[in-house]
């Protein structure tokens, strides 16, 4: 979708034959940030020392992944106090239950290799604390 997203740009800006470097540069620029921000993403689960826990969920994004990691802990959150109505935490306890887990890491795919890039658990909770810094701004 993203690359037929680009190319619809480079058709509009290639029939446009006076700005055509300017226009050109504008399409890269959008093309490359629409990427970065885009990058498909795989959460690598495992919440307990039993092989058969783990488990994989996969976004069109990493603010999408960490919002499911996010999803993932309110579940458990949920199932812990069923008739709680309210239930709030901060980040430490999202970090708990990150360290909790037997294993936890992340795909991320990068557009110029072509490939996916594996990121730990540390990653995870840096990207965690910005995309939370994001939504609260």
């Amino acid at each position: 979708m993203l690359q037929n997203h680009c190319a619809k740009q480079f058709f509009f800006f290639i029939h446009r034959k006076r700005r055509r470097r300017r226009l050109t540069y504008l399409r890269s620029t959008l093309c490359e940030s629409l990427m970065a921000s885009n990058k498909h993403t795989i959460i690598l689960m495992q919440t307990s020392h039993n092989r058969a826990t783990r488990t994989f969920m996969d976004y069109e994004s990493i603010s999408q992944a960490m919002d499911g990691i996010c999803a993932l802990y309110e579940r458990k959150l949920k199932e812990l106090n069923p008739v709680m109505r309210n239930i709030t935490y901060d980040i430490e306890d999202l970090y708990n239950f990150i360290d909790g887990l037997a294993d936890l890491s992340a795909l991320v795919y990068d557009h110029s290799l072509q490939a996916y890039l594996p990121n730990d658990r540390q990653w995870i909770r840096q990207r965690m604390l910005s995309h939370l810094r994001k939504l609260a701004h």
